[in-house]
């Protein structure tokens, strides 16, 4: 009887995805042709990333130079953003561009900075890009 039940609970689970949901996990990538732009007292960020993950990345905060800007609504293949909850969710293989932009004047077109993407599963990912003025 016991066997029974464990080889049922077993087969269960396969057939619902359960075991292959364990296991899942985020790996997103921001690609070096993402953008760091500047106007005379805002900044906006565009990040090309792309999920190579077998579960979604959710984006719940990107920072500039350790200050965060807002994401802007988009949506792409497999990507989602919501400037209302200020979150991002990238597909397993999603990929497109998050705009997210904010009130910044310290940015100095010609710099460095470092742009952080944190994700609700506890990962951090960033990519140091050039501040270039806006056109």
């Amino acid at each position: 009887m016991a066997v029974t039940l464990v080889i049922a609970i077993g087969v269960v689970g396969w057939i619902m995805g359960w075991w292959g949901a364990i296991g899942a996990t985020e790996q997103l990538q921001i690609y070096g042709d993402s953008k760091l732009k500047v106007t005379d007292s805002s900044v906006t960020v565009e990040l090309h990333v792309a999920n190579k993950g077998s579960a979604s990345a959710v984006i719940y905060k990107v920072e500039v130079g350790g200050k965060e800007v807002s994401i802007q609504d988009t949506s792409a293949q497999g990507l989602t953003c919501s400037s209302s909850s200020n979150t991002c969710t990238v597909a397993p293989g999603g990929d497109g561009t998050i705009t997210a932009t904010d009130t910044i004047s310290s940015i100095v077109p010609g710099a460095s900075y470092v742009v952080k993407v944190y994700t609700k599963a506890g990962n951090t990912y960033q990519i140091t890009l050039v501040a270039e003025q806006a056109k």
